[in-house]
């Protein structure tokens, strides 16, 4: 064997041979891939040749496809990032881990939580890392707050109100986002899965037993009908969930609204110890975390200076964890979860109750 050979499977050991399918969203999965040292970005694949030709320009990828069973056929692929309309996700998903990939899908998981639980079944049987883009808890202020509930400065979580706020931002009105068939939901699946998540990790992701939701939809109707559009999805919804340790979460979701705010994000979480907020900062994308303990019987707000340590992104630590052979830290198993409250809250929009998702216990 020559040396050039010997470095090539030395690269391809200490590497992964990973593609992106989707380059729209995932284009900053793109971005990600070729900014980590231990990835090869080895194709983009999209159905949109005038889409796919551009991105590949843009980031110089040489190989592109447009039919994404072929490019699993790839024997150097590892691992694929799905980043399509929440429709195709599941049986994307599912068609790369049958055929052996390690899946990095976008949220939601899937349109429903039977969609999911089969996603995480695939996975499990063919001991493959299935993880979700959860990418709101890889920010800085996210992390401290995380890291300070690690270190038991918070005590035990018992409390959290969540929230994602828009007044005027609905996506792609007559477009898949809001056709429910495609989409799975509105506002709720969009925006509230990132802010349900952050408030479930910060909890430990206890186990969920009921919810409670209301949805409402007749700002983004009225819209769409001026406009000679469709809209079948929530612009707005309400949920509250109760979990099996007795702890309990409120959340809310908005794409549209006569509220203050253009954007308006938070998730504050309450512990015997002390609470914590992560908000975003003005109306944008910044973010800062406040922590809220007693200090010499005296209620004190700090922030957290440490920043914490091996933070990485998303894509980056999808990659290192499969070479370490360690568990992803928000693993499809989390996805599943968020879906299942997802349904409920839904569900119980629809008929005015309270769902169970204990059956009933």
């Amino acid at each position: 064997m020559g040396a050039n050979s010997e470095r090539a499977d030395l690269v391809a050991a200490e590497t992964l041979g990973v593609a992106v399918i989707g380059v729209g969203v995932g284009r900053g999965h793109i971005r990600d891939y070729l900014d980590c040292p231990q990835a090869r970005l080895l194709a983009i694949c999209d159905q949109d040749p005038v889409r796919l030709a551009e991105a590949a320009t843009r980031y110089g990828v040489a190989t592109t496809y447009t039919d994404y069973h072929e490019l699993l056929r790839r024997p150097d692929l590892q691992a694929v990032s799905i980043a399509l309309p929440n429709f195709l996700h599941a049986p994307v998903a599912i068609d790369a881990l049958k055929a052996g990939k390690h899946v990095l899908c976008e949220k939601p998981l899937a349109l429903n939580a039977e969609q999911a639980e089969e996603m995480v079944r695939q996975a499990r049987a063919r001991d493959l890392t299935l993880m979700v883009n959860f990418n709101y808890r890889f920010g800085e202020a996210a992390w401290m707050i995380h890291k300070a509930i690690e270190a038991g400065e918070l005590g035990e979580i018992y409390y959290a109100r969540t929230t994602w706020l828009r007044n005027r931002g609905i996506p792609g009105i007559g477009g898949w986002f809001t056709s429910k068939k495609l989409s799975g939901g509105g506002a709720l699946i969009d925006l509230g899965v990132h802010r349900l998540d952050l408030a479930l990790w910060y909890m430990g992701y206890p186990e969920p037993v009921s919810v409670t939701g209301a949805t409402y939809g007749g700002f983004g109707k009225a819209l769409a009908e001026r406009q000679g559009k469709s809209f079948d999805v929530d612009d707005l919804a309400a949920g509250f969930v109760r979990f099996a340790n007795g702890a309990s979460l409120s959340l809310e979701a908005s794409w549209a609204g006569n509220s203050e705010k253009r954007e308006e994000m938070s998730t504050r979480v309450w512990g015997n110890k002390g609470g914590a907020v992560m908000r975003n900062v003005g109306e944008g994308y910044d973010f800062e975390a406040r922590l809220f303990l007693e200090v010499a019987g005296t209620l004190q707000e700090t922030r957290p200076l440490a920043r914490p340590a091996g933070m990485d992104t998303v894509r980056c630590h999808f990659v290192r964890s499969i070479l370490a052979d360690q568990e992803v830290i928000a693993p499809g198993e989390h996805g599943l979860t968020v879906m299942r409250i997802l349904d409920g809250l839904y569900a119980s929009a629809a008929s005015g109750r309270e769902v169970r998702l204990d059956g009933g216990r």
